[in-house]
């Protein structure tokens, strides 16, 4: 979902190598941005990882592969730990190799959502997931390994190429199935294409300044404002000229996943807008203009 946002966001102004496992091959070819040449390789693999960093020998490599599925990561914490965790080892180690620039894509899932206010960059980190503990492992060999780099943590992705909240929520509506929706989670959704613009922002003011003073670093990047899941699909069956649909609003505690998630888990991105000058718009207008791409919207 996200790499096909990156690729489509980056071939304009940069010459893009995909690194795609072989099972999905088949529809990244088939994406707007087809031209974009692709190499077959698991990030677990390191032996071919490394044959393929070598063979492209990038400038900059961003890492979003992730085991992202977070009830899957609670059932098998050894495919967490193996993707999430060694995975991003064998990229950070490789990328250190090549001399490239790593960024790498987190997560709001570090923070335990105990917090009132929106998280910034430097709060305590406290996952209280497998996924988000994985995915913290994976901030760690970054920072520990790495000083060139740039670690993004994201939230509530939704976009073209993946399994999503938004088409999950208009598939089941317009099968006529009773929606349950949890009201006691508060996050930030995010649009894959605003997300790989913000982020083709500051690699190109990156690659436009240099080395500038305290550039690298972890930095906070969603669309604009806040809410629950419930708020999420009221907006969403809206937009999609949805009035029938049954909504029903439940606990967390109710739903009964296997992984706990954080109740509040707002990202602050202050620090990412007052270096670029740039603001990732409202999530209701990202959700209405992705909308508009394959769904009929008011």
């Amino acid at each position: 979902m996200l790499g096909r946002a990156l690729c489509n966001e980056f071939i304009s102004s940069f010459e893009v190598t995909g690194i795609v496992r072989e099972s999905r091959v088949q529809n990244l070819k088939s994406q707007e941005s087809g031209e974009v040449p692709l190499f077959k390789c698991d990030i677990c693999d390191k032996e071919k990882l490394s044959i393929t960093f070598k063979n492209i020998y990038p400038d900059i490599i961003i890492h979003s592969a992730a085991y992202t599925d977070v009830d899957g990561c609670e059932i098998n914490p050894q495919k967490a730990d193996s993707v999430n965790s060694l995975g991003t080892h064998n990229v950070v180690s490789l990328t250190k190799e090549v001399g490239a620039v790593l960024v790498y894509i987190s997560t709001d899932y570090v923070f335990d959502g105990r917090k009132k206010t929106p998280y910034i960059e430097s709060d305590e980190t406290c996952p209280i997931n497998v996924y988000g503990k994985t995915k913290l492992e994976g901030e760690r060999h970054v920072e520990t390994n790495l000083k060139r780099y740039f670690i993004f943590r994201t939230s509530w992705l939704f976009g073209k190429g993946g399994r999503n909240f938004v088409d999950s929520i208009i598939n089941k509506a317009r099968a006529g199935e009773k929606l349950r929706i949890v009201n006691d989670q508060v996050g930030s959704p995010t649009w894959t294409v605003d997300l790989a613009s913000g982020i083709g922002n500051l690699m190109k003011f990156y690659s436009e300044k240099g080395e500038i003073p305290n550039i690298y670093g972890i930095y906070h990047l969603t669309n604009s404002g806040r809410c629950s899941w419930h708020e999420f699909a009221k907006v969403i069956l809206t937009y999609a000229g949805i009035k029938d649909a049954a909504v029903n609003t439940i606990t967390t505690q109710e739903l009964n996943r296997p992984a706990n998630r954080p109740a509040l888990s707002i990202l602050d991105n202050t620090k990412y807008e007052n270096l670029t000058g740039m603001r990732l718009r409202p999530w209701q207008e990202a959700v209405r203009e992705y909308l508009k791409e394959g769904y009929e919207i008011i």
